[in-house]
Order: structure tokens, then sequence, then C-alpha cells
């Protein structure tokens, strides 16, 4: 059993198998967030969740909401920041 079988994309990267973070929530990622945490990482260090549309505004606030959040930028079709 290869443990990207359970993820639902089959392994693919960018778009195409980029899923929302967002708990169950298997719809197709469109937002990159940005963020870390300053008490375990470096200032420039960016940790990345990704967002579908419907959940990317409850990301941003539980991120805002714990001083984590640095930015979101739009996923273009090959999986990087626009």
């Amino acid at each position: 059993m290869n443990l990207f079988d359970l993820t639902g994309n089959g392994g693919t990267a960018g778009p195409a198998g980029a899923v929302c973070s967002r708990k169950a929530c298997r719809n197709g990622a469109e937002w990159q967030l940005l963020w870390n945490n300053p008490k375990i990482h470096t200032p420039e260090r960016r940790k990345i969740w990704l967002a579908c549309g419907e959940h990317r505004s409850w990301l941003e606030d539980y991120l805002q909401t714990r001083g984590l959040w640095k930015e979101t930028l739009a996923l273009d079709q090959a999986g990087k920041a626009r």
C-alpha cells in the first residue's frame, strides 16, 4: 500500500493533486496560506497550508487568531504562487 493512495489524489503533485488542508475537505486547493510559529520557527521560515475557496477565510482566521498567519497567495496551474 502506498501512503499517497490514502489521499485520494494518486500522489500527484501540483494543482491536480493539491488538496485543501481543512480537516475532511477533499476539494482542490486554490490558495496557499503562508504561516510560521514564532515560538519555534525562524522569522523567515514559512509553512504552507493549502485552501479551497470555501475554506480560505476559515483557515486564515484560524491562523490570524493565533498570530501565525503571514500572507495568502493564489495557487496557479503549475502549483506555484502567482
